[in-house]
């Protein structure tokens, strides 16, 4: 039961954990998509972004795209794209409120289990406001770890349940929550684990009465035979968990195995994660107490795997281990608090390599509530011969979790943008090729070439075998115009891993801006032979084939790419060109070409010069020449104000033929210049 505490009070704590938690998240409101995992994830995942549809719900529980299978993450960011398009800003809001659910969940149920207020409020106030749980929360990819952590706590809840009152109806609904959470995020494997210490404490169901209320204390010593009873049933109890736990294992091992995330044996031999998992242990545990230089990646170094830090480590580890065990005979909350931190990294602390990076902020979020237990129930109990114990131990917790809060602000502000946080990343870690690669990325983004080609080239001084920073140093060779370069970088990145398609869709454009279309087509080619999905290698094929004039099969090329991102505003411009303009297609559809421009028009709000110009272009196909005059004039203003020289010329030249009453076709079609003008 409960401890007695007043209404207002308990709301007091309800309430204040919700303004903390959004006081320091509000700010990822206005927050970037990253192009780091969010990318795959959401903003160019033609699945995701064509919202929740009956193809896209089959991939979603068939794919082990991301080297996960976690479909239920997947409808997660489906549903956002239904609800809010591509707004970054309430996507981050929706990890922000999940976070805020974890919290307040967290309390309820602690609080439940072991009828202390102010430790289970600790607790969950800890959780909200640790540096640590940023990376969760302020990283829409991550959306996984915060879904996951919310059914994982209802799991735990309805468990508590079930052991108040033992029904088969809440047995099996502990069970669903369990299988939609490991569906969110694999690393849930270890509940049944967590369950069973939860049987010890605080629920204490291996005691003599196993299964009364956790709250009664006239317990008799047990028999023998009676207390194994009690143990075989219990853990009896739990085989459907571990069934589902080891379903999941399988299919989680395959999927990263097929997508190449888990580390080849003979690159990262046993000793070296043995080593690296020693000495992330205790790094996790630092970084609990001490906050410090806090990053997106951290790379492996060669530091970690030197045989006397391991065993320093792992002396730690071990003298903790038994400490809190033979501690824990009287205070049960330590070995409970201790194994769940411990037992919860598991299956990520890198005996199987997931990756490149040594641990990682996110696998802390649910895992460091372990160690927040032993901190709330074991503090006091230190001091609990002390005068003024409750107002030196309330004002020590409130000067941390502000610490912790300040702390935790400044490290979401982090966040931001891509360029602020990996600028962040490379202050606060030594040679980090993913953070200058990435950083690189986001100046690319910004079209800074100078700044982007200097970091993908320092990235390769420090892993000169890394593909990705390859292929995107040779797509900045091709926007600087350095096209036997930007060839060069693309065929190293093919060599160190032959199945890269972006690799190949970079390849085929700087073999077609050189002029050698042939080879620029057959790259293309081969980078959808990989990814059939890959929609920016059928768009520049399509751009490609125009080139050529192929423009049935560039039609055919745009259309699938339609299909798969029907809302590609670069694809549905040129399709809607080259259906309404060009005089060698087949079959000519200006019908198409309006309904196309339109459904591009309306989704840019009727502001885009060349969107309108385009517009025009398909009702003058279709003999809707005064539409097509007052759309041009009005692409003519636009291209005006926003002072576009070259696209105004060309308007004008449109404008000239739709006066006269004449459609505008198209003498040649060529290359785009540009990825939304053919």
């Amino acid at each position: 039961m409960s401890q007695p505490a007043t209404k207002p009070i308990v709301i007091s704590v309800y309430v204040g954990l919700a303004l903390v938690t959004l006081l320091v998240f509000w700010q990822v409101s206005s927050f970037e998509f990253l192009y780091y995992d969010d990318q795959a994830y959401v903003h160019q995942n033609p699945h995701v972004l064509n919202g929740l549809t009956r193809d896209s719900i089959v991939w979603a529980f068939t794919t082990g795209y991301a080297s996960n299978w976690h479909p239920l993450t997947w409808l997660s960011h489906m549903l956002d794209c239904e609800l809010f398009g591509l707004s970054p800003g309430l996507m981050h809001l929706e990890n922000v409120l999940f976070h805020l659910a974890n919290t307040l969940l967290l309390f309820t149920i602690l609080w439940r289990m072991t009828g202390a207020l102010w430790k289970s409020g600790f607790v969950a106030a800890a959780f909200a406001l640790h540096p640590m749980h940023v990376e969760s929360v302020a990283w829409i990819a991550e959306r996984k770890d915060v879904l996951s952590t919310f059914f994982l706590l209802l799991t735990l809840g309805a468990y508590a349940g079930y052991v108040n009152r033992r029904t088969l109806s809440r047995y099996l609904g502990t069970l669903v929550l369990f299988a939609l959470g490991l569906m969110a995020k694999p690393m849930l494997v270890t509940l049944p684990f967590l369950l069973l210490l939860l049987d010890y404490w605080p629920l204490k169901r291996f005691d003599i009465g196993g299964g009364e209320s956790p709250g009664r204390r006239d317990r008799r010593p047990a028999r023998v035979q009676e207390r194994r009873a009690i143990l075989y049933g219990i853990v009896i109890e739990k085989i459907p968990f571990f069934a589902l736990t080891a379903v999941s294992s399988v299919i989680t091992y395959l999927a990263q195995r097929g997508g190449g995330a888990v580390a080849d044996i003979n690159l990262l031999p046993l000793r070296w994660r043995v080593a690296n998992a020693l000495v992330s242990y205790m790094e996790y545990v630092g970084k609990m107490v001490w906050p410090r230089n806090i990053a997106i990646f951290y790379p492996l170094e060669p530091g970690r795997f030197v045989l006397w830090r391991a065993v320093i480590y792992g002396s730690l580890l071990v003298v903790i281990s038994i400490l809190v065990i033979r501690l824990g005979r009287q205070r049960r909350y330590l070995p409970v608090g201790w194994l769940w931190f411990v037992g919860m990294l598991v299956p990520v602390i890198g005996l199987v390599q997931v990756g490149g990076q040594a641990l990682a902020d996110r696998y802390t979020y649910m895992s460091y509530t372990g160690l927040f237990i032993m901190a709330a129930w074991g503090i006091p109990e230190l001091f609990s011969r002390w005068p003024q114990r409750k107002a030196i131990l309330g004002a020590s917790a409130a000067i941390v979790l502000t610490a912790f809060g300040i702390r935790t602000y400044q490290q979401v502000g982090y966040w931001s943008d891509g360029v602020t946080l990996f600028s962040h990343a490379i202050e606060v870690t030594e040679n980090s090729y993913i953070a200058y690669c990435n950083r690189a990325t986001a100046y690319s983004k910004r079209q800074q070439w100078q700044e982007a080609m200097q970091d993908y080239r320092r990235a390769l001084e420090i892993y000169p075998e890394y593909p990705e920073a390859h292929s995107y140093l040779g797509f900045v060779y091709g926007q600087l115009g350095r096209w036997q370069e930007a060839i060069a970088e693309c065929r190293e990145a093919i060599r160190i891993k032959p199945d890269y398609a972006n690799a190949y869709t970079n390849l085929g454009a700087a073999y077609g801006k050189a002029g050698h279309r042939q080879e620029a087509i057959a790259s293309f080619k081969k980078a959808i032979e990989i990814d059939p999905d890959h929609v920016e290698a059928r768009h520049n094929l399509a751009n490609e084939l125009v080139a050529q004039g192929r423009y049935d099969e560039a039609v055919d090329q745009f259309q699938k790419v339609l299909k798969l991102m029907p809302d590609r505003l670069a694809s549905m411009n040129n399709l809607a060109w080259l259906v309404a303009t060009c005089p060698g297609l087949k079959n000519r559809d200006p019908n198409e070409a309006i309904r196309l421009a339109e459904r591009m028009c309306e989704l840019t709000g009727h502001k885009d010069p060349a969107f309108l110009d385009t517009l025009a272009g398909a009702y003058a196909s279709a003999g809707r020449f005064t539409e097509a005059v007052d759309t041009a004039n009005k692409a003519l203003g636009l291209a005006i104000e926003a002072e576009k020289t070259r696209l105004r010329d060309t308007i004008e030249e449109h404008l000239s033929f739709y006066t006269q009453g004449k459609p505008y076709i198209e003498p040649a079609i060529q290359a785009p210049s540009e990825p939304n003008k053919l």
